[in-house]
């Protein structure tokens, strides 16, 4: 099978790539001996390579699923290294990374982010993470981030052990035991009973090589009391052979807790973004999601939050941007088991230039779950005739006193708003460009002020060449 060849628009800043002269790069494909290698290179447990070889027979078993969401015939694994390392050991200072990683991360705004408003920063480039580190002070209230690799290696591994796959397990779906098979890197966040961390955590995923996947795992365990706000940015150059994110996010938060995870993913247009995140809440404690999508060829994104315990609740902010060769299928599932439990999401969509935005929601409402209460908005924007947008929402409700409400609208920009602009000195492009930063509003003023500048630079880069 031919290798897909996915056209790209210019990607500004994030558009660089390194040469991988000198990386370590395991065969294309996916067989027992390269999930060894995996395992081996890590030096894991027993019980992990035993874990990452039943999820290999699991792919092999499971079919892709047939008549439903984007397209994924393009991606072969037979061309899609799942491996593939810069070669250089982990490190705690930025002076120690090497310079050409070093570089990449500085241009992305990573180090200058930690110095400023970050409790603790973690780098993954391809296949391994090159950077970790966290404040002492941090550490000192007995808060852990590390990489899942470091944290078997040390009095955490029950706790690792415990959590890791029980939230998404491998056969949830085909690319869920792909990510078992052959995960590498990601971040492990435990913070103790009753202790808030003062500024956010972030993680961030550079996939520099070409023809590769990244496959990273994050795990977070939050107790009793606690406060985290957790932020992942993912980007990769421009190439035209397609590149594959399969990555998991398992979320653990205890009672009268509060967890917010925000994501802003500037993939690039060859990407196929097969992400998987779920969360599980406790009594009186209160998840929130803010996601930014933008990029990406094909995305299948579908965080899921399982309100557990009675008085939890869940709010879910995210907006997707499709521009032409893009299908992103995105959207949100939350289940609602405890009592007086609530959910609120809120999403917007842009699509220009023939992209196609699809939102999902799913809300389920179990038997136990009386009073629950349940609201879903979708909000679409289209920049032209030949783009597309759709809604799916689906609603299981099992409780005679639950509440659950879903409305969505779909709308072009008015033509008597740009004239008005354009009347106050605005060029057309301009008065497109302020809309839809407008629209998107929500969800910036959602994020800490550099990643809503940032998210309003990817608007920027996208709106360019939008009119007509």
């Amino acid at each position: 099978m031919a290798k897909t060849k996915v056209a790209d628009i210019d990607r500004s800043i994030y558009d660089f790539k390194k040469s991988e002269e000198g990386y370590e790069r395991y065969a294309d494909g996916l067989t027992p001996e390269i999930v060894r290698a995996i395992s081996q290179k890590k030096d894991e447990p027993d019980w992990m390579l035993e874990k990452r070889l039943e999820a290999l027979d699991i792919y092999h078993e499971l079919a892709m699923p047939a008549n439903w969401g984007p397209d994924t015939s393009g991606l072969d694994m037979n061309h899609i290294s799942t491996y593939v390392s810069p070669k250089t050991k982990q490190a705690r200072n930025w002076d120690d990374v090497p310079d050409d990683i070093k570089d990449t991360f500085e241009r992305l705004g990573i180090p200058q982010a930690e110095r400023d408003s970050l409790a603790g920063v973690g780098a993954q480039y391809d296949s391994e993470i090159v950077y970790h580190n966290m404040k002492d002070e941090m550490a000192k209230e007995g808060v852990i981030y590390t990489t899942i690799e470091d944290a078997l290696h040390t009095e955490y591994e029950p706790i690792v052990r415990e959590h890791f796959g029980h939230l998404i397990p491998p056969r949830d779906h085909k690319f869920a035991a792909l990510h078992y098979a052959v995960w590498s890197g990601g971040s492990f966040v435990y913070v103790p009973k009753g202790v808030k961390v003062s500024y956010p955590l972030q993680s961030y995923f550079r996939l520099n090589a070409e023809g590769a996947g990244q496959f990273e795992h994050t795990l977070i365990v939050i107790e009793d009391d606690t406060d985290l706000h957790f932020i992942e940015g993912c980007s990769a150059p421009k190439y035209y052979d397609a590149n594959l994110h399969a990555g998991a996010v398992e979320i653990f938060v205890g009672d009268h807790a509060h967890m917010r995870y925000s994501t802003i993913e500037n993939w690039s247009k060859n990407m196929y973004n097969l992400n998987t995140k779920r969360v599980t809440v406790g009594a009186d404690s209160k998840m929130e999601w803010v996601s930014g999508s933008f990029g990406s060829h094909v995305s299948y994104l579908y965080p899921t939050s399982v309100m557990r315990g009675d008085r939890s609740s869940v709010e879910f902010t995210g907006i997707t941007f499709a521009g032409q060769n893009q299908d992103l299928d995105t959207g949100c599932k939350v289940i609602l088991q405890g009592a007086d439990t609530r959910a609120s999401v809120e999403t917007k969509s842009i699509s220009k230039d023939g992209g196609v935005n699809t939102f999902r929601s799913s809300v389920v409402i179990g038997r136990h779950a009386d009073r629950a209460r349940a609201t879903v908005s979708c909000q679409s924007l289209m920049l032209d005739d030949i783009s597309r947008s759709d809604t799916i929402p689906a609603m299981d409700v099992r409780n005679a006193t639950a509440q659950v409400g879903h409305e969505a609208t779909i709308g072009r920009i008015s033509d008597d708003t740009i004239l008005y602009l354009m009347s106050r000195g605005c060029s057309e492009e301009e008065a497109r460009t302020m809309v839809v930063n407008g629209f998107a509003n929500p969800v910036s003023k959602e994020l800490p002020l550099e990643y809503a500048v940032e998210m309003n630079n990817l608007i920027k880069l996208e709106m360019e060449g939008a009119i007509g």
